[in-house]
């Protein structure tokens, strides 16, 4: 988000030297066949690997084709295992090695699939192929730079498809060159005018321009496109191109005020199969905006021209604990961050000491505005527990004894991270939730905590894999690293928000070098017993302050 929220497009072009070509007629056309359906290929391959009778290339050869099978049915442990096997036979095979690179890279592990790709990259001659997978690597990992230079690199090789054409322009997205990014995707789809990626990525960049007709324009032909024919890639999931089409239309008519049709787009994206971590992630956020419409007063749609350059804030203090011990300086961290953020010209929604009732209202009324909103800062101070993984912060009418039921009571982060996952929109989110876990001390105190499983300290944030966000567009800030307990402080703040104050407010600093400072003082302040922690997916530089 990415994850993005874009379309990761792979191309998996199997390159055959005339070695193993000549071999395939000896081999056996079941095996040996791209057409072969997946099931029927494995089991013919394995015919002819236990009859034993072949050693070198040939027995080099059944491995690869028997990866080619897994790699079908998206098994990539057994196309890794072939791959090597076959390497051992013939350790100099430019195939072999894009192909367990390609597989690596879907199992998760880029800088392996980099080495391979780097591998076979060295045995030459040049591959535009192998360059352009190269580059997805380095996308994945987030070394943007490198995967420009490989995709250009590809292209100059005369890889002019349309994937390489419109993965690059998602980086130029992501660099924050919007025009050469549409330069991109256009060509992309004068390469390729039947795929639906492209315009969809092209309707994310219409979004980002402002220009939202022509982003609903074109997810409405990606939607056509897609449900016309199935992906040509046998590495794309069925149905994920459809499903990041609803997704992002439905995103373009809530922009627009047209909730309802956004509405039946955020269904409709729910109806898809979601058999990869970016449909899982797009079908969550659908999920949580589909939420936030279905329980919204009817209200007038806002003007396009009021949500130019719209930038909002919702800052929240929770110190009046009733169970728990109360935080004293929480208050008083949210009130100094909202001052800030009004003196820099956001839009504030400020909440002090909140129920759980007048926490979820207000939080879900700011992630309904946040549609219509170009940058978008959440502050919050007071308790939060991590259970079982997942991040939960604290109402000040919680009960330690509410036993499993409690996470219901409670602000789920992953649907806030969920629900504002937009590329086009800047998203700051900062927790100063680290403070003791106040289950465990109600436990202590002879109370039913301990049955609750908290943990002190946040998880860090749930990755795409288990579906929450892709993150795209986003910096969560923390104010101490994840698992790690954070002090309320002596004075009138915390340690974190003091420095928060102090920097956020200078004008020409970018975000991330705001919270650099913020780091440094907050680690030189406590003597090293606090150290705060970011993740970025940011889409180039962001300033809270202008320059």
């Amino acid at each position: 988000m990415r994850r993005l929220i874009s379309i990761v497009a792979f191309v998996a072009v199997v390159l055959v030297s005339p070695a193993l070509a000549q071999s395939n007629a000896q081999l056996g056309p079941l095996c040996t066949s791209e057409g072969t359906p997946a099931d029927q290929q494995i089991s013919a391959c394995n015919k002819i690997l236990a009859l034993k009778v072949f050693t070198g290339e040939k027995l080099a050869t059944i491995y690869f084709w028997r990866a080619v099978a897994y790699n079908k049915k998206g098994d990539y442990k057994n196309v890794i295992a072939d791959t090597t096997q076959a390497l051992k036979l013939t350790p100099k095979s430019i195939e072999l090695l894009n192909m367990r690179g390609s597989a690596y890279y879907d199992s998760g592990e880029p800088d392996i699939a980099i080495s391979d790709f780097t591998d076979a990259l060295a045995i030459g001659p040049p591959s535009g192929t192998i360059y352009h997978n190269r580059g997805n690597a380095y996308r994945n990992k987030g070394d943007y730079k490198k995967a420009l230079d490989d995709y250009t690199r590809a292209i100059d090789l005369g890889t002019r498809n349309s994937y390489t054409y419109q993965n690059r322009g998602l980086v130029k997205q992501t660099l924050g060159d919007l025009d050469g990014a549409m330069a991109d995707i256009n060509e992309a789809i004068r390469a390729d005018p039947s795929l639906a990626g492209p315009h969809t990525a092209r309707a994310v960049l219409w979004r980002a321009k402002g220009n939202i007709d022509k982003a609903i324009a074109d997810c409405t032909e990606a939607v056509t496109l897609a449900k016309a024919k199935q992906p040509l890639n046998v590495m794309t999931p069925p149905g994920r191109v459809l499903i990041n089409a609803y997704l992002q239309r439905g995103l373009s008519y809530e922009a627009n005020g047209q909730f309802d049709l956004a509405k039946d787009d955020y269904n409709s994206t729910m109806q898809g199969i979601a058999v990869d971590n970016v449909s899982k992630a797009n079908q969550a956020t659908a999920k949580v905006r589909l939420s936030l419409l279905s329980d919204a007063p009817a209200t007038a749609p806002v003007k396009k021209t009021e949500t130019a350059g719209r930038r909002v804030a919702l800052v929240i203090g929770n110190g009046a604990y009733r169970n728990f011990p109360a935080l004293p300086n929480p208050p008083n961290d949210a009130r100094a961050v909202a001052k800030s953020l009004r003196d820099l010209g956001y839009e504030v929604t400020e909440g002090i000491d909140l129920t759980q009732d007048k926490m979820q209202k207000m939080t879900r009324e700011f992630m309904r505005n946040a549609a219509q909103a170009k940058t978008l800062v959440l502050y919050y101070a007071g308790h939060g527990v991590q259970i079982s993984g997942r991040n939960f912060l604290v109402p000040i009418d919680v009960t330690p004894d509410a036993g499993a039921a409690v996470t219901d009571s409670m602000t789920d982060m992953d649907k806030i991270l969920a629900g504002l996952d937009d590329q086009v929109r800047t998203n700051v989110l900062i927790f100063d939730a680290c403070r003791n876990d106040p289950f465990s001390q109600a436990a202590s105190a002879g109370g039913r905590g301990v049955e609750i499983k908290t943990r002190s300290g946040l998880a860090q944030p749930v990755a795409p894999s288990a579906g929450s966000t892709l993150g795209a567009g986003t910096l969560i800030a923390f104010a101490t690293a994840p698992g790690q307990v954070a002090l309320d402080g002596d004075g009138a703040n915390s340690p974190f928000s003091a420095a928060l104050t102090r920097h956020i407010s200078t004008p020409g600093l970018e975000v991330q070098q705001m919270l650099t400072r913020v780091r440094a003082e907050v680690v030189a302040g406590t003597h090293n017993k606090q150290v705060p922690w970011s993740n970025s997916s940011l889409l180039g530089e962001v300033y809270l302050a202008a320059k």
